[in-house]
């Protein structure tokens, strides 16, 4: 229950306020894969879910499955950048610049309250949780993946640029 407890909240923020703000076709897939991954890990929990086609691919003996959501955790900066540009908030330079420090804090304060659940969990329900597989830079690895995931989504809206279409099309400045 721990687990899925991010993706309610976050799925419960796009629908509550869908109907003031919509994201391009884009933001909304971006941020579907990070829902879509961390659900299915939630139901294994991350460490056990059945990924060893992929850890077999590089040739890993570790299971990179939560990795990859924390890299998916990082396409959210993509709608940040586009919400922050849509409502004239900021220029394109600062609006990617917290779109990438937003990540990366996110990033730093999921991990703290990971590793304060696991404390508080205590036993095997707090070692699942933290599902560092017995790696002392787990943490460090996280954030760093969210932070390339993010970094990705930023590339992805400069050559897209989203805000400049849907702005347009809808009468936004």
């Amino acid at each position: 229950i721990a687990e899925i407890i991010p993706v309610v909240m976050v799925f419960g923020g796009l629908l509550l306020t869908y109907r003031r703000f919509r994201f391009s076709n884009a933001a909304y897939a971006l941020m579907a894969v990070w829902l879509f991954w961390h659900t299915l890990g939630g139901h294994y929990t991350f460490a056990n879910v059945p990924f060893d086609w992929f850890n077999a691919l590089i040739d890993a003996e570790r299971n990179h499955f939560d990795r990859i959501s924390h890299f998916a955790v990082g396409f959210y900066a993509f709608a940040v950048v586009e919400w922050l540009l849509r409502r004239g908030h900021c220029s394109y330079v600062l609006a990617n610049t917290f779109g990438l420090l937003l990540v990366m804090g996110i990033a730093a304060a999921y991990e703290s309250v990971e590793w304060w659940y696991a404390v508080l969990a205590a036993g095997d329900a707090g070692i699942e949780f933290l599902g560092s597989q017995g790696d002392i830079w787990d943490a460090q690895k996280d954030m760093l993946a969210d932070t390339l995931g993010a970094v990705v989504a930023l590339l992805l809206f400069a050559l897209i640029r989203p805000d400049r279409n849907i702005a347009a099309s809808r009468g936004e400045r």
